[in-house]
């Protein structure tokens, strides 16, 4: 027994160190850089709490809370919860290699396939659903497997509520269950769909996602107004070629041997054929994404999985041919080029470095959405010039008389300009914006009418800017116009007004500006 547990022990002994060298990693290099825009909205969003959003489930906004309640909304506060996650979904990397009969080797391959992917611990280093998305991802692979390996029913139980709460934090762990359902189905483990442990973990989970679904219904359903809109208007739609290139991209190109070895394995391997409902789900996911115009990183939470089978696949093939010159000649090149993409994924440079580091290597910012994109990426664009803006509408918001100050509103056209306002502008005293962007529209003008205002112009035109507010104001003079070095191009050169006398007001306008994208 001491000597089972002390193998085990040995064996997870690189893992723990990855994950723990992750961690470190990304939290040394935390606050290089800003808030990031959806961080901020996430902000707001804890602020009112509820069963859930136009553009989310509850779950990580209700951590988010739990967060901030218990130690503050710095930047290492609410990093740490997605950077720990990021190291969870490490570990459980290795514990599913394992649990699929892997070795010391298999398991560290694993894990450091997980670190090396670039969209995954970029993922982590900043809060959002999606580093918790990928977690309960791997939290519910290693059930499956374990359920498919011991043939343990009764852990259905268990795998519900993981479905549950991943559905609960984002509705891509649907596909997770769709592509299990469909997976077991097309192979000789739908036996396990004639077990009533299977059906109980689906009434679990159900019943956990219950109140959000609930709350769709009672508002109409938003998401699917808002999903729709996002794919019609915003996200690029990707080819079949596109999304493929994007997947050996995004999760490192010396990557790719590893989670294809794993699909094989799991779709013919001899030794995977009962984790072939998993081989299955791959397929069918990435069908279902490429039809439904998914971003390229929709599909990551899938390969810890897959890189965990091929692991064990490779560690296997490498026994039985002798080829033991591959590991060390693999992990150093698996190594370099993940140490030629750190600085694409954790913001180890400044931004004029990263910049020439770009240059240097040819790389141009790759866009999945339809705005321009200036020298940086969105993902580090995105955490620049925030307070910069609001410190401007601070300056505006003085020079209005003490009653102005009273009754002044300040509109805006995106939730990161409304949440950077609410979280930078309390210590310049400002009232907290209003905007017609997605869970801000639910929030409401309030009382006030909008009698006095400072809004943000809605084109880059001034004229076009001057002639619209005009239409509603009797007063409009310009206040300023931003900028920022690094943040993305539609929030620099924006106009910002001061506007009097409105003809209307906000109460009666507000069904009218409802923004779902």
């Amino acid at each position: 027994m001491l000597t089972t547990e002390r193998k085990v022990s040995n064996e997870m002994l690189i893992p723990f160190l990855l994950a723990a060298g992750q961690l470190i990693l990304i939290l040394a290099f935390h606050k290089n850089y800003g808030y990031f825009r959806d961080e901020l909205y996430y902000i707001a969003c804890s602020k009112h709490l509820a069963w859930g959003y136009v553009d989310q489930p509850p779950f990580s906004i209700a951590l988010l809370e739990l967060t901030r309640f218990l130690f503050g909304d710095s930047l290492l506060a609410i990093r740490f919860p997605t950077a720990l996650a990021g190291s969870i979904t490490v570990i459980f990397a290795a514990l599913i290699a394992r649990k699929m009969g892997g070795g010391r080797f298999a398991v560290g391959l694993a894990s450091f396939s997980v670190v090396a992917a670039p969209v995954l611990i970029g993922t982590n280093r900043y809060y959002s659903m999606n580093a918790l998305d990928v977690m309960f991802w791997a939290l519910a692979a290693h059930t499956v497997v374990t359920i498919l390996s011991d043939d343990s029913p009764r852990l259905w139980l268990r795998f519900g509520i993981i479905a549950g709460l991943g559905l609960l934090n984002k509705y891509s762990m649907g596909f997770f269950c769709i592509g299990l359902f469909t997976g077991l189905l097309l192979s000789s483990q739908r036996i396990q769909l004639a077990t009533k442990w299977f059906w109980f973990g689906a009434s679990i989970a159900f019943a956990i996602f219950l109140p959000h679904i609930l709350w769709e219904v009672k508002y109409h359903f938003p998401t699917l107004e808002f999903m729709h809109n996002a794919t019609q208007n915003k996200n690029v739609n990707l080819s079949l070629l596109e999304f493929a290139i994007g997947q050996l991209r995004d999760m490192n190109f010396l990557n790719a041997p590893v989670w294809m070895m794993g699909l094989f394995y799991f779709l013919f391997g001899r030794e995977g054929s009962r984790y072939r409902p998993i081989g299955w789900m791959y397929v069918l996911i990435f069908i279902l994404m490429v039809l439904t115009h998914a971003k390229v990183y929709y599909l990551s939470p899938i390969y810890p999985m897959m890189l965990a089978g091929g692991s064990v696949f490779a560690e296997r093939l490498i026994r039985e041919h002798s080829w033991n010159w591959v590991k060390p000649v693999y992990v150093t090149l698996l190594s370099l080029l993940f140490a030629i993409s750190v600085p694409f994924t954790l913001p180890i440079l400044s931004p004029e470095k990263f910049i020439a580091y770009m240059k240097f290597l040819g790389v141009a910012p790759h866009a999945e959405e339809r705005s321009s994109l200036g020298a940086l990426p969105q993902y580090y664009a995105d955490q620049f010039g925030w307070e910069e803006i609001v410190k401007q509408v601070a300056d505006s918001f003085q020079t209005l008389t003490p009653q102005e100050k009273a009754h002044c509103v300040i509109y805006v056209r995106n939730y990161g300009e409304a949440a950077a306002i609410d979280f930078f502008g309390k210590k310049y005293g400002l009232p907290n914006a209003l905007c017609a962007h997605n869970s801000y529209w639910f929030w409401g003008p309030g009382k006030e009418t909008g009698d006095i205002a400072i809004i943000l112009g809605d084109s880059r035109d001034l004229q076009e800017n001057l002639n619209d507010l005009k239409g509603a104001y009797s007063n409009v003079q310009l206040a300023f116009k931003t900028h920022c070095t690094y943040c993305m191009p539609f929030e620099n050169d924006r106009s910002f007004f001061i506007c009097r006398g409105m003809k209307t007001t906000f109460q009666k306008i507000w069904p009218h500006e409802k923004h779902f994208i």
